[in-house]
């Protein structure tokens, strides 16, 4: 079963804040995925110790999340922009006005009817912009607006899963490669949903397919975990069709298992880091009735070895 972030929302130290940055495990979370962060305001400025205390967790845990984070959309990009280069989604109709460094992640209409955000993101398990030649490092998700249900968000730790793995797997997709591709559920989706626009030529050129390893190591911390995803992961490069999507169903089980995995449930301002080369996630979906309203960074990675 998974954990749930919430369960520790209850603080232990009472009515009064922790003095100092405090970074606690989730309680009943299996193995290391997920960590809270409390007694850090991020619209003030953050020193090189408690920032370098930051990174340690984020490669320790996988996915960090600060509690209560009133800050403005200026200081969540000067926040993302200290863990490297921003990319900014092929989606540019969606980006928040002043700051094309932001995805708004929304299910919103406005006046006219017209969607102000992606209504549908991380509809299948995922790691953001795997399709990229340097799929991203990590994506910082800060709550604008949140609904009274649903709006959940799930993470599975791929370290945990590769590991898992039978040896004779492991054996066999070590020299394996796939192909990553942003279209390849782009149309399904748009199908059935109001929110994605019909890709000029110039947005399908920006998201051409990249090829990665099934199983990528970490640059930083050397661990190896799996890299293919439901949602972008079109094929294993040199197997037959066959093959290639028996694979990759076996593997995208194996990767979501419900010990590997935890459930986000958002309270307000929650600011949500997490290392897109050590988890995917999925949106749990959102009743039509409600409204969402998230702000997304993300920031560039390294090409996956």
């Amino acid at each position: 079963m998974s954990a749930v972030l919430s369960s520790v929302v209850a603080a232990p130290y009472g009515d009064a804040p922790p003095q100092g940055l405090v970074i606690r495990s989730i309680e009943g979370a299996a193995g290391p995925l997920g960590a809270e962060v409390l007694g850090l305001d991020l619209s003030r400025p953050l020193g090189r110790e408690d920032f370098a205390r930051i990174h340690r967790a984020h490669l320790d845990h996988h996915v960090l999340v600060f509690r209560d984070q009133r800050i403005t959309p200026a200081q969540h990009v000067d926040f993302s922009r200290r863990f490297g280069p921003l990319q900014i989604h092929v989606l540019k109709g969606f980006q928040l006005a002043g700051h094309p460094e932001i995805l708004i992640v929304s299910n919103i209409k406005d006046g006219a009817g017209q969607p102000i955000g992606l209504g549908d993101a991380g509809h299948y398990w995922h790691s953001d912009l795997s399709y990229k030649d340097k799929p991203s490092l990590g994506s910082l998700l800060h709550a604008q607006e949140l609904p009274g249900e649903g709006g959940d968000t799930l993470f599975a730790d791929q370290h945990a899963a590769y590991d898992a793995l039978p040896e004779a797997l492991k054996a066999r997709i070590a020299p394996l490669q796939a192909e990553h591709s942003y279209l390849a559920k782009y149309e399904e989706l748009r199908a059935r949903s109001p929110w994605r626009p019909k890709l000029t030529q110039a947005q399908i050129d920006e998201v051409a397919p990249s090829i990665h390893p099934v199983v990528r190591t970490h640059p930083e911390t050397g661990r190896k975990a799996l890299f293919v995803s439901e949602h972008f992961t079109t094929r294993i490069v040199g197997l037959s069709e066959d093959e290639s999507q028996a694979l990759l169903a076996e593997l995208f089980a194996a990767s979501v298992r419900p010990e590997f995995t935890y459930r986000h449930q958002w309270q307000p301002h929650d600011l949500v880091f997490w290392d897109n080369r050590s988890v995917t996630h999925l949106a749990a979906g959102t009743p039509d009735s409600e409204r969402r309203k998230l702000y997304r960074t993300t920031i560039e990675g390294d090409v996956p070895f």
